[in-house]
């Protein structure tokens, strides 16, 4: 009788920033991010994603040493491209470096990291990410082009966004939704092939993670904004346990 294999377990990274954007909104320290932290390494989560911002925003700088020390959970930390995020970076040394595009007046990412256009600028951040120990990670298009662009960079790991495809299921558009869901499952097919792990993130609810968590070769799910607002009503636990269920169910 032949076995079947069956996928890897999906790994569920929360982006908890936005905890971090209500405590700014007021001062002071409450709520606390590394109380969201401890709460996501209670119920199971996998990583703790966190975008130290050029303009602190969301996550301060003193936040991430008190992430790292309440937490065994890997530390993800989403950073620009710069030369100051990069020394933040190398003196925090997080499990991972996912690089993002970042325009100050935008509400979120928007859009994909253009790894093929800023080549050059990629190329002396990734070393000394990668000579700090640091797993570098790119947020990209699902793209041929952007994907060759991180192969030749020699990134071992990328994160599609999935943005559009998270609009086109909002909008009710079949055929967009299915046509993005397709381009990310192919160039998650193509990342795994190449040797790149492929994980994705941006936009994804209850209601549309599962097409996403079904593709085999995608590794991780990075999500945040969703599930802190999910918390308001139902609590961080319950909110983390649910989409927990969704993924496991979609493998």
């Amino acid at each position: 009788m032949t076995s079947v294999l069956k996928p890897a377990k999906l790994r569920l990274g929360v982006n908890i920033d936005h905890v971090a954007t209500i405590r700014n909104a007021r001062g002071g320290d409450h709520p606390d991010p590394v109380r969201a932290a401890e709460i996501v390494a209670s119920v199971g989560g996998d990583g703790i994603t966190a975008h130290l911002r050029e303009d602190r925003r969301h996550i301060r700088d003193e936040d991430l040493a008190r992430i790292q020390t309440a937490t065994n959970l890997p530390l993800n930390l989403e950073m620009a491209a710069t030369e100051a995020m990069l020394a933040i970076a190398v003196r925090h040394k997080p499990h991972a470096a996912c690089i993002v595009p970042e325009r100050r007046e935008e509400r979120t990412t928007e859009g994909g990291l253009d790894a093929a256009g800023l080549h050059n600028t990629l190329v002396p951040i990734i070393g000394k990410l990668k000579d700090a120990g640091i797993r570098v990670s790119l947020f990209i298009e699902a793209s041929e082009r952007q994907l060759d662009a991180a192969l030749r960079l020699g990134a071992p790991v990328v994160e599609f966004h999935t943005g559009e495809y998270a609009h086109a299921h909002l909008d009710g558009n079949r055929a967009k939704t299915a046509a993005e869901l397709k381009r990310i499952a192919d160039m998650a097919a193509l990342a795994a092939k190449n040797g790149i792990e492929p994980h994705a993130g941006h936009g994804l609810t209850y209601e549309n993670v599962q097409p996403i968590a079904a593709i085999p070769q995608i590794a991780e799910l990075n999500i945040g904004h969703y599930l802190i607002g999910e918390a308001v009503f139902v609590g961080l636990e319950d909110a983390v346990h649910r989409m927990r269920e969704l993924m496991d169910a979609a493998r």
